[in-house]
Formats: structure tokens, sequence, C-alpha cells
């Protein structure tokens, strides 16, 4: 037994050192580990958590955020699986109307073109025209209210809600394809961390 020990701790060490070294952008997803039920007030616990933590492009958590990181970071703890990235997050869940939308709806942004589709920015509805995201102009995880920020409302582009108002069920019907997107997790992978330098850029050219 004694003579075991040992074995797994240089087995643990070898494991560990597997992982890359953080390099920007870091494009490899890592995928949450589920901490929490799919409940509002969760949402809720973790934007407070999350609240003014740096925007990093490509990055998912727990340090870093990109827009789309954020959402899938706090979906994902909450066992909820959304896809990676802010366009095909705008494919799953229930299409709602801006005019319906609870806490905890995902909002979709793009251009002000109104016949443009594209999807380049998501945050999440906080009630009474608040919404939290990671911004990449401020550069970190904020509040938003669409009265101090009238662009966001020219932007808005698709609602969508992934639990229901009571919830009891998960909404997972898609529109359109989804890429497969493979993940990993910090046993492979570096993500940002505090005490990192942030990149002079929020969008890498």
């Amino acid at each position: 037994m004694k003579s075991f020990i040992p074995f797994v701790l240089l087995a643990l060490f070898v494991f560990h050192g597997c992982a890359k070294k953080y390099s920007y952008p870091n494009y490899e997803i890592i995928k949450p580990q589920k901490k929490f039920e799919a409940k509002r007030k969760n949402i809720e616990k973790l934007l407070n958590k999350h609240l003014n933590k740096p925007y990093v492009w490509a990055e998912e958590g727990p340090d870093a955020f990109d827009c789309s990181g954020l959402t899938y970071n706090i979906y994902g703890e909450m066992g909820v699986e959304l896809p990676r990235v802010a366009k095909e997050q705008a494919r799953v869940g229930k299409k709602v109307d801006k005019a319906d939308l609870i806490y905890g709806d995902l909002i979709f942004f793009g251009s002000t073109n109104q016949k443009s589709r594209r999807i380049y920015h998501v945050g999440i509805y906080l009630g009474d025209g608040w919404f939290a995201h990671a911004s990449s102009k401020d550069r970190k995880v904020i509040y938003t209210n669409f009265n101090d920020e009238p662009k966001y409302i020219k932007r808005m582009k698709i609602c969508r809600r992934y639990m229901s108002e009571d919830e009891k069920e998960i909404y997972k019907q898609c529109d359109g394809r989804l890429s497969n997107f493979k993940t990993t997790s910090t046993t492979w992978t570096t993500p940002w961390k505090t005490g990192m330098s942030l990149p002079a850029r929020a969008v890498p050219r």
C-alpha cells in the first residue's frame, strides 16, 4: 500500500503536466463541470461571482470570458449544454419575443442593419431593461441597461429561452445545423488566469 501512494502521486504529476501552456487566443473549449441545478437563482449567483472579471477573447472562464464564453459557462455549470459560440447558441432553445423576456433568457445582437441576421454578441437578460454580458468595449463582465445604451435595442436580433418559466423543462429544440466543437478540461489546456497580462486588443486580428 505504501509503495502505491508514491506511484499515484507521480501519475497525478505527470497527468497534470500534460496541460498546454496558455497562449492567446486559446481556442480550446474548456467544458464547465455541473455544480448547480438549472434554476434562475443560480444564474444570479454565478453572475454575481463573475461580475467585473476581464473580457478575454475565446475564454470561457473561470477567470475570464468572452461574451458567449460567459453564457456557455453559466448554463454549463447548471447542466444545460449550449453550443460554445453566440451564433450557434442563437439556434437552440425556445425563441421568445423581446416583450416576453424573463430573467435568464439570452439576447443576441448583431449590426444595426435590420436585414442582416449575423450574430456578434450575446447577453443574459436580468429584467427591467438590464442585461449582463462580457463586454469587449469595457473589457470586463458588466451589467448594462437598454435605456443607457439604446444602440443595443437596434442591434437585437433574436432572444432565446432554455429553461421553462416553472424551471421544470429544458428547451433543446434546434433551428439549423450546429458545428461539432471538441471540448476539453483544465487537465489538458490552460485557460487565462488571474495575474496574467491582458491582451493589447480585445479582439485579435
